[in-house]
């Protein structure tokens, strides 16, 4: 009994040995561990660790929703203009499109505008209309920028969008867009985009023959002021742009769809 009795207590303390000497080993190594962790960023994640949406801004929910800021969203407004209802100005300084109702109001939608280099002014009447359309971008397009396709078929993915609507002879319409974020911008090729929602709603609401006044991007100093606010500032003086050579378009077989194109600076 004796032997079995110390045989116990010797297996005993060591087994608390074993157990310590573990336990040393393991402590740095976790130490060390949760060191690095912290290093690279990921130490620890914590309930409530990450910016809720209470955190954010109006704006960067906005943004974050997709929802155009106030100024851009269609809305009817105060407009005092000569032209006749049923005209359509673009304040191209301030990205805006103003659809005249006469009576000293005018619908207002946001919109966006030509780059640096692109913008344009003049007067233009509504040649075609178009739903869904198919886009063939023209020969000068190409040539900046060769890796576009030669045809996309009408769809969501075509840079036009929902609808066009096409400006007299040129190569500018005022379109739709896949592409939604580029709305209050100077980003395209010198059409005039809208969102999806806003363009089918105006395209509900022209024909073809309707004038379209494009103001320059910096009015003159001696313009007069047509509508005064808080945000937006429209002139009138116009002149006729110059007339643009109609490029040619190329097609592809008949059938060829396209992959979706979200290119801000084309059209």
């Amino acid at each position: 009994m004796t032997s079995s009795s110390a045989l116990f207590r010797r297996s005993s303390r060591a087994a608390y040995a074993l157990v310590f000497a573990t336990s040393l080993l393991v402590t740095p190594i976790a130490l060390a561990n949760s060191a690095n962790a912290q290093s690279l960023g990921y130490a620890s994640t914590q309930q409530n660790a990450f910016p809720s949406n209470e955190a954010l801004t109006p704006e960067a929910r906005d943004a974050e929703a997709g929802v155009l800021p106030e100024r851009l969203r269609r809305t009817v407004v105060p407009f005092a203009s000569s032209e006749a209802p049923g005209t359509i100005i673009i304040d191209t300084g301030n990205t805006a499109l103003y659809y005249v109702l006469g009576q000293g109001r005018a619908i207002r939608y946001g919109v966006g505008v030509g780059r640096e280099g692109f913008t344009w002014s003049g007067v233009e009447t509504i040649s075609r209309k178009a739903e869904w359309p198919d886009w063939y971008p023209p020969a000068e397009m190409i040539r900046r920028q060769p890796y576009l396709p030669r045809f996309i078929a009408g769809g969501p993915g075509n840079p036009l969008g929902a609808r066009a609507m096409y400006l007299g002879s040129s190569q500018y319409r005022i379109h739709g867009t896949n592409d939604p974020s580029t709305i209050g911008k100077f980003v395209s090729s010198g059409c005039i985009r809208m969102t999806n929602e806003d363009v089918t709603d105006l395209f509900g609401r022209v024909n073809v023959g309707t004038k379209v006044v494009v103001l320059p991007k910096i009015a003159p100093k001696n313009a007069p002021v047509l509508a005064r606010g808080s945000d937006t500032r429209t002139t009138i003086s116009v002149r006729p742009a110059p007339p643009r050579p109609q490029a040619a378009a190329t097609t592809l077989p008949s059938g060829q769809q396209a992959t979706r194109l979200n290119v801000s600076s084309v059209n």
